[in-house]
C-alpha cells in the first residue's frame, strides 16, 4: 500500500467500509467483560480481539481500518501471528490510540482537556515501526447549560491539542483521526438538538482554525465527530431524519471539502440508530467528503454478548460482528433498510 498520507486516508474511507474502534483501555474493556462474566486477563483480551480480526468476511468486506490500544498493537495471536498482521491480511489499515485521556481542565470545573502530547513524537515513531499507519486522539466537550458549559477556553484548549497532535502524526507519516466529541451522554445531557448543533458548529470551526494554524494537510486526515443529537436526558428526542439533516448542515458549514472523509463516532446511540442516521445522511445525496463509521460499542456489543468468553461461541460471535459490520457498510452507501436488520 502507498505510504502517502493522502492515499492512506483515502483507503480508510473506502466506499462501503468503515473503521472498527477496538482501542478500549484495560479499564474500559474490564467493564465490557464484567457484563458477560469474563475475567479481564491479557489472554482474554487477546482472544476477544483475535476473534474479531479473524472474522474474514466482516474484516475484508466492511472494515477499512482498526484503532488499537497500545497493548493490542504489540500482541500476537494464539498461533504467534502479530495481530497487526491479521489486520493487514484483511486489507485493513492498523491504527493506534495515542491520547492519554481527558483530564480536569484547571480552573474550569466540570470541563476537561485531553493530555498526551509530551513524548508523542517518540511514541509515534515507535508505533510506525510496529505497523500503525493512523492514530486517534479524542477531545471531550460537555454541554451543561445550567453551568454555562462548554466554555470557550475548553473548546480552544482541546482544539489546539488536537491540531498539535495532528501535525506530529503527519510528521511521522501517520494519518491523524481528529476526534472532537460533543457528548450526548455527559453528566447533565438535557440539552436539545439545537444546542448540540450550536456547540458542534463552534467546536468544528475552532478545530479547523487550529489545524490551519498548524499547517495540517487536510487531505491526509480523517475527522471523527459526533452526530448532531439531543442529550440523552432531553425532554424531546429528535427523529432520525432531523438528526441527519442537522448533522449534514453543520458539517457543510464547517468541514472543508479537502478532508477526504468523516467517520462518525456512535456516542451513546443504540446500534441500529447509529446505523440509521449514517444511512439517511448518505441517502441524501453526494457530499464533498465520504461519510462512514468509526464505531466501537455499536459494532462490538452484539458480538461480545454472543462470545461470552467461550471458544465454542466464536462462530456465533463472528456472525454477529459480520451482521453489524455489513449493516453499517450498507449505511455508508445509503443502501441500508430496517428490513435488512432481521433478514
Amino acid at each position: 500500500m502507498s505510504e502517502r498520507l493522502e492515499d492512506i486516508a483515502a483507503a480508510m474511507v473506502a466506499t462501503g467500509q468503515g473503521i472498527l474502534a477496538a482501542d478500549e483501555s484495560t479499564g474500559t474493556i474490564k467493564k465490557r467483560f464484567d457484563q458477560i462474566g469474563v475475567d479481564n486477563t491479557e489472554d482474554n483480551r487477546r482472544d476477544y480481539r483475535e476473534m474479531l480480526f479473524r472474522s474474514d468476511e466482516a474484516m475484508t468486506d466492511y472494515i477499512s481500518g482498526v484503532i488499537l490500544f497500545d497493548e493490542t498493537l504489540r500482541q500476537n495471536a494464539a498461533d504467534g501471528t502479530p495481530l497487526v498482521d491479521l489486520i493487514k491480511a484483511a486489507g485493513a489499515v492498523p491504527g493506534i490510540k495515542v491520547d492519554k485521556g481527558a483530564k480536569a481542565l484547571a480552573g474550569f470545573p466540570g470541563e476537561t482537556v485531553t493530555e498526551g502530547l509530551d513524548g508523542l513524537r517518540e511514541r509515534l515513531a515507535e508505533y510506525y515501526a510496529l505497523g500503525a499507519r493512523f492514530a486517534k486522539w479524542r477531545a471531550v466537550i460537555d454541554i451543561n447549560e445550567d453551568d454555562g458549559l462548554p466554555s470557550s477556553t475548553c473548546i480552544q484548549a482541546n482544539a489546539h491539542a488536537l491540531a498539535r497532535y495532528a501535525a506530529l502524526c503527519q510528521e511521522a507519516g501517520i494519518v491523524p483521526i481528529v476526534e472532537p466529541e460533543v457528548l450526548m451522554d455527559g453528566p447533565a445531557s438535557s440539552h436539545d438538538i439545537e444546542t448540540c448543533y450550536e456547540v458542534t458548529e463552534w467546536t468544528l470551526n475552532t478545530v479547523f482554525s487550529e489545524l490551519f494554524q498548524m499547517d495540517v494537510l487536510l487531505e491526509g486526515m480523517i475527522l471523527k465527530p459526533n452526530m448532531v443529537v439531543p442529550g440523552k436526558n432531553a425532554d424531546i428526542q429528535a427523529a432520525p431524519e432531523e438528526v441527519a439533516e442537522l448533522t449534514l448542515r453543520c458539517l457543510k458549514s464547517t468541514v472543508p471539502a479537502a478532508v477526504p472523509g468523516i467517520a462518525f463516532l456512535s456516542g451513546g446511540q443504540s446500534d441500529e440508530l447509529a446505523t440509521e442516521h449514517l444511512h439517511l445522511m448518505n441517502a441524501a445525496g453526494d457530499h464533498p467528503w465520504k461519510l462512514t463509521f468509526s464505531y466501537g460499542r455499536a459494532l462490538q456489543q452484539a458480538a461480545l454478548k454472543a462470545w461470552g468468553g467461550a471458544t465454542d461461541n466464536v462462530p456465533a460471535a463472528q456472525a454477529a460482528f459480520l451482521h453489524r459490520a455489513k449493516m453499517n457498510g450498507l449505511a455508508a452507501k445509503g443502501a441500508w433498510s430496517k428490513d435488512l436488520e432481521t433478514a
